[in-house]
């Protein structure tokens, strides 16, 4: 994690052997969602600022804190594509560095060219550099999961990514074996798609997986607001 004087923000500090480490470096508020684990939290550690509760109910606003933090957490598997998402769409979250399943670590962090490489990755990499530091085995937890885990490291460069833009991506990657052509079409006019494919010198086979993050950006720049439902507005006022 940088060395700054940030906020520090834990999710699921559990039985606190991550927490008390943490307390030692800078400012901490940690979200349990546990109420047993929230009593034992308050005894171990009776002067953190404990939240109860869903951290997700706390991040309707879109921010979770009004001040600058860090995310730091050992996030469930089951919603930790969720939990990274919202810090990278929250303006205030600086930097994030979570343990994860390997799998999704690496569709955050693929290329260009990856078979994996998709909207999860161009997200990310819209706003932050993302690096995977190391993996954990199975066995170094219990339970062990049947699953590899990984430590990913999300460095913010940019305050949050555009919505319009991740919108625009779940379509072109929504059938990732067809052609980034066909996916846009069952949205956009064809025409149009094809007329700004030429332009831009995209091929018209070309799938998904191979274009890479500033060419999707100057496809959705040409698209924006031209949705087949626009144009079918536009024709019937048109009559």
């Amino acid at each position: 994690m940088p060395n700054d004087d940030n906020l520090i923000v834990e999710i699921g500090p559990g039985l606190g052997d991550l927490t008390e480490k943490l307390l030692q470096k800078n400012s901490l508020v940690a979200y349990e969602i546990d109420e047993d684990l929230c009593k034992i939290l308050k005894d171990k550690f009776p002067k953190l600022e404990l939240i109860c509760g869903d951290v997700l109910d706390s991040w309707q606003t879109g921010r979770l804190r009004e001040e600058k933090y860090n995310l730091i957490a050992n996030l469930p598997y089951y919603v930790a594509t969720n939990i990274i998402l919202k810090a990278l769409k929250d303006e205030n979250c600086e930097n994030i560095l979570v343990l994860i399943q390997k799998e999704v670590a690496e569709k955050f962090s693929a290329k260009v060219g990856d078979k994996i490489y998709g909207s999860l990755s161009i997200i990310a990499g819209s706003v932050a550099d993302v690096e995977i530091k190391f993996d954990i085995p199975p066995g170094a937890f219990v339970p062990a999961p049947k699953v590899m885990s990984s430590v990913i490291l999300f460095k913010k460069f940019k305050p949050k990514y555009d919505e319009e833009f991740a919108k625009f991506l779940k379509i072109a990657f929504s059938q990732p074996r067809k052609t980034l052509l066909k996916n846009l079409s069952n949205k956009y006019d064809k025409k149009k798609i094809e007329t700004i494919f030429e332009k831009l010198n995209i091929q018209k086979n070309i799938r998904p997986h191979q274009v890479s993050e500033e060419l999707f950006f100057e496809v959705f720049s040409e698209l924006k607001g031209e949705t087949k439902n626009d144009n079918t507005a536009k024709q019937q006022s048109n009559k």
